[in-house]
């Protein structure tokens, strides 16, 4: 949502943005419709054209922009879906074009509203960091890192970061009404604020053990295929490989295989192509047995589900957010890091609105506020992700409780009828793209189905009709 210039805080404000992450991307964009200066600090040099950098080792794996993310994607850059399809992106509609080997087999294809464009997630950041670029009032600076914040006497407000120019080894002092932290699970937030005399957050760590390791394929321009994405899940509790094939721009295949319990994807060229033979089913394998591969295989292990409780928080000094992964970070097998951002940067916007349309006389004390609000915001995905992760006993971090337990047993049922009726796919996929709530897989009609599924399992998921008038109630 564009902010008319004259609805602006006319004032000379600054904000401060550490981490150009797509979190700190897009809080980037909304910032910029409320201060007359936005500096995004990152420590890397950003390329002048899409390749992966240094601080975001990550990238070189499959990403996934959830369709909820592009959605928003658009709306904060009008007409980047355009831009996207003439780079050849591939668009993809998740229900009818992206084949699925999950729990119980394949899933139906069906035509949805679920489409976006694959892409690499270096292609996407440096096609957001160019129309940031068309922006007067942000500003970039590179191989510049933050060593800590600047604040008044009581330490009660920030006022500013300390930076560190590598290049020039030059040390500074930026002054800014407004420091948003983008900077990752890295971040130094907690440890500045102990500093500070503030307590640091608390923090929660649920960890699967999983990793990954990808490879980067030649699109084969023989081969004839009745899908464009495809993955084929792991099962829990024995089966812990799963893999993920995505088209995206320049022709190219990217092949992530995902091993969990640390149950680890090998790494080399031959057990690249044998762990991905003796997944659960071989369509993976199938399509790349005889393709060109154009990488090496990349290997990455830092998928903890991490959440930094600033919403629990009693004190927080005025002039500071953290947001993104700085905040809670995601097992990213689910694919919600990304439209996390993109949701969470909506949130910032919001709150800066009713801000601005506030008594206040600054904007600096609405962040505790904001942080609660994120909370809220991020709750779906973290327990979408913790609750999947909690099927695995070697999981760390606690156990699932009898609600979890519950979820797990009701989730399966979901999932099993979800290969027999395309319209219960059909939700299942929205609340996996985060349009829908998880509360929509218990619409009447799909708890009805499931009772009956329970009840007889033979019973002919052909027969419907009741089930679709149910769903009509949630679309």
């Amino acid at each position: 949502m564009q902010i008319p210039i004259s609805q602006r805080n006319s004032n000379n404000h600054t904000a401060i943005v550490i981490g150009s992450s797509m979190a700190g991307l897009l809080s980037a964009r909304v910032l910029a419709d409320y201060f007359t200066q936005v500096i995004v600090v990152d420590r890397d040099t950003l390329p002048e054209q899409p390749q992966t950098r240094m601080g975001v080792p990550q990238a070189n794996h499959a990403h996934v922009m959830l369709a909820q993310g592009y959605r928003i994607l658009e709306e904060l850059f009008p007409g980047i879906d355009a831009e996207l399809s003439k780079a050849g992106a591939p668009r993809v509609d998740w229900a009818k074009e992206y084949t699925l080997f999950g729990f119980w087999g394949f899933h139906p294809h069906i035509a949805s509203d679920l489409i976006t464009h694959t892409c690499s997630r270096a292609f996407l950041e440096w096609l957001v960091h160019r129309r940031l670029l068309g922006f007067e009032n942000i500003k970039f600076r590179q191989k510049t890192q933050v060593h800590g914040l600047l604040t008044n006497n009581q330490n009660s407000q920030v006022r500013g970061v300390k930076l560190y120019n590598s290049d020039e080894n030059k040390q500074e002092e930026l002054i800014a009404d407004l420091v948003v932290d983008a900077s990752g699970r890295n971040s130094q937030v907690p440890n500045w604020l102990k500093s500070m005399g503030y307590p640091a957050p608390e923090q929660t760590v649920i960890n699967s053990f999983l990793g990954y390791s990808t490879r980067w394929y030649e699109l084969p321009q023989d081969l004839q295929l009745d899908w464009k994405a495809l993955a084929v899940l792991y099962k829990p509790p024995h089966n812990k490989h799963g893999g993920v094939l995505l088209p995206v721009e320049g022709n190219r295949w990217a092949v992530t295989l995902a091993g969990i319990a640390k149950d680890y994807p090998p790494t080399d060229n031959d057990g690249f192509l044998e762990c991905a033979r003796n997944l659960r089913n071989s369509a993976i394998y199938d399509a790349i047995k005889d393709a060109k591969p154009i990488s090496k295989v990349y290997s990455y292990r830092r998928t903890e589900n991490c959440w930094h409780h600033y919403e629990k928080l009693k004190r927080l000094p005025s002039g500071l957010v953290i947001i993104g992964d700085a905040v809670c970070a995601f097992n990213p097998v689910y694919g919600q890091g990304m439209t996390s951002a993109a949701l969470s940067a909506l949130t910032l916007q919001k709150c800066l609105l009713i801000q601005l349309n506030s008594s206040a006389d600054t904007i600096t004390k609405w962040n505790q506020n904001f942080q609660k609000q994120l909370a809220k915001v991020l709750k779906n995905p973290w327990l979408m992700a913790t609750s999947d992760d909690f099927r695995w006993e070697t999981t760390e971090g606690g156990k699932p409780d009898k609600v979890t337990r519950f979820m797990h047993k009701y989730m399966d049922e979901v999932i099993l009828l979800s290969v027999h009726q395309p319209q219960v796919y059909k939700v299942f996929s929205e609340v996996i793209h985060m349009v829908k709530p998880p509360t929509a897989l218990f619409a009447p009609g799909i708890i009805f189905g499931v009772l009956k599924q329970m009840i007889d399992p033979k019973i002919n998921h052909n027969s419907q009709e009741v089930l679709d008038n149910s769903i009509k109630v949630v679309s």
